[in-house]
């Protein structure tokens, strides 16, 4: 709780003025004076007698909530309550917005009701306030609801803001088109649009994976006259690139400048971190020139980015020559930065290197997140480092990082590749964590795991296991079990859980069909395979190069008569489209 001091009354008071400047000068003080300087001068206001009006403390709390003193605001306010300043309709809705800003929207109603009760109205700032605080609890259909009733009983008239705050809590929860019928409700009113609600609509057509109705949308906003900014065109930007259209991206980029909108340093990051993902490392290069050329400073996201393109591409010494100019430049790299270097050595092998930089940015004071973890326990199993992987996962714990599912999912793996299956499943029921236990994918690790070390029992015991804890098997699932029981001769037992998996809703996919035509033939059940192949490509899925090489050996001579044969011809006569077959 905040306490005033007890300071001598100001008998030869300051003027009015005199505070008036003091509130200014506020925005020249250091940071971390700054809310101890405004409360010094609330206690000396306070004292005074006679006090300032009531507009000079709403300017002092309106500057204590811009620097999100919230509840520091409520508790000055409620002090000027107790001291009998009168608390008029702006004051009110500066408790109404804490409230709501520390999501107690039940509270900013509460204030509504005795807003009613002193007789004040409640004004477009009121509602609007109101409104914005449903949507940043999540409530955006009550917050649509309010709106709706605003404009019913007429208690209103919405401006820019208020709809503006609709528009984004339609967008929020989802409802984008019922944003853009009211963005045209707008423009056919009194209260045109502006390029921020326009904005918000653009925004979330993108995110729709609707790149086309928001470049559609933003003609018909430039046509309008209405001017794009910056965060317009960032919009677009990103929605062009998460489709792959990075030309059309660059493009945009260079329209914007035409149209005398300066990019900043977000909207080349956008198309440098896209080009990088796209393995076009080269063009991201020549938009961080561009970027330079037009005196914005790289920073760390930019880097980033450089550094995930090249690892993706292999070349982790690049990579690291970005490091190093990053730290040229005093750019301190974050936890992610070093991870995406740290996974570039681990998937090349070279496991030394990640060794080595993993302890320098602990050396640095970083602190190896989850993902760090994740990433050099991968890179251990990849090199056959079993001990070292061991060592570091229990190092993890010790140091106070929790193990996340991804963790345990490479742990599992790992050491079932490694014929440690015995000991993963030690691990496994031993796990405190209930809900991990329940992950189907922690399974169809382990149920492989075991199938690859010739522990088929150990497989379906666990497959059990997972039916009596009511958990639903996946296509994965199936697929190991399925050839579990075709490799240990139960081809009845196999053919039956096919059978339950389509009845379970759970189609079979090119994988799983590869698999079972292959164990299929394997026991030399030509027949047999021969039924699920032509089931296999009449269903669109085609035949996998080790599939093939079952399939061909088992195929008479010219001039007997044999299915297969006839399921190659027909094949031949398909065309082959990303592993799909269409007649």
């Amino acid at each position: 709780m905040i306490c005033t001091r007890l300071l001598p009354r100001y008998y030869s008071a300051p003027s009015i003025s005199h505070f008036n400047q003091r509130i200014l000068n506020l925005n020249r003080t250091h940071r971390v004076t700054k809310l101890n300087d405004a409360l010094q001068l609330f206690d000396e206001m306070l004292q005074r007698q006679p006090p300032p009006s009531i507009i000079q403390f709403t300017k002092l709390i309106t500057f204590i909530v811009q620097m999100k003193q919230y509840s520091t605001a409520l508790i000055l306010i409620n002090q000027m309550k107790l001291t009998g300043l009168p608390v008029d309709i702006y004051t009110m809705n500066i408790s109404i917005n804490c409230h709501c800003r520390l999501n107690q929207v039940s509270y900013g109603f509460a204030l509504l009701a005795t807003i009613f009760k002193q007789g004040h109205p409640p004004n477009l700032a009121t509602y609007t306030t109101l409104i914005h605080g449903l949507v940043l609890a999540d409530r955006g259909f009550e917050a649509v609801e309010l709106f709706k009733k605003l404009l019913r009983e007429r208690l209103c008239e919405p401006n820019q803001i208020m709809f503006g705050t609709v528009i984004n809590g339609l967008c929020k929860v989802g409802h984008t088109s019922k944003a853009l019928e009211l963005l045209r409700f707008m423009e056919t009113g009194s209260c045109k649009p502006g390029v921020e609600q326009y904005s918000v609509v653009i925004d979330s057509l993108c995110k729709d994976r609707m790149v086309d109705d928001a470049l559609q949308l933003f003609a018909k906003m430039t046509e309008k006259g209405v001017l794009a900014d910056v965060i317009t065109y960032s919009c677009l930007i990103q929605g062009l690139c998460n489709f792959g259209r990075e030309t059309e991206a660059a493009k945009m980029l260079r329209d914007m400048e035409g149209e005398g909108v300066s990019p900043d340093v977000n909207t080349f990051n956008i198309l440098v971190n896209s080009f990088c993902k796209k393995g076009s490392v080269k063009d991201a290069e020549l938009a961080v020139q561009a970027m330079i050329r037009r005196g914005l400073e790289p920073n760390v996201i930019t880097y980033s980015s450089l550094i995930d393109g090249y690892c993706l591409r292999g070349d982790v010494d690049k990579a690291k020559k970005v490091l190093d100019g990053m730290l040229e430049r005093d750019i301190e790299p974050d936890i992610m930065t070093y991870n995406s270097l740290i996974n570039g050595y681990c998937k090349k092998k070279r496991i030394d290197k990640a060794i080595h930089l993993f302890q320098e940015i602990q050396n640095k004071g970083f602190f190896p997140d989850v993902i760090t973890y994740n990433t050099m326990l991968q890179g251990l199993f990849l090199s056959e480092n079993l001990v070292k992987a061991r060592e570091l996962f229990n190092k993890m714990q010790a140091r106070g990082q929790a193990p996340d599912i991804c963790t345990y999912r490479i742990l599992f793996h790992g050491m079932c590749d490694n014929g440690q299956c015995y000991d993963a499943l030690f691990l496994f029921h031993s796990l405190e964590n209930k809900e991990l236990m329940k992950d189907v994918g922690l399974y169809n690790i382990l149920i492989d795991g075991c199938s690859k070390c010739g522990k088929p029992n150990l497989a379906m015991e666990l497959f059990d296991e997972l039916l009596l804890k009511g958990l639903k098997p996946d296509v994965k699932t199936y697929t190991v079990m399925i050839s579990v029981y075709f490799q240990e001769g139960l081809l009845g037992k196999g053919k039956d859980l096919l059978r339950k998996m389509e009845d379970n809703g759970c189609l079979p996919d090119s994988v799983a069909y590869n698999v079972i035509v292959q164990e299929l033939l394997k026991k030399n059940e030509c027949q047999e395979a021969a039924n699920f192949l032509e089931e296999m490509i009449n269903r669109g899925f085609m035949p996998d190069s080790a599939t093939f090489e079952e399939l061909l050996p088992r195929i008479p001579n010219v001039g007997k008569e044999s299915r297969l044969r006839t399921i190659i011809q027909k094949l031949t006569s398909v065309e082959r489209n990303d592993g799909r077959v269409t007649n």
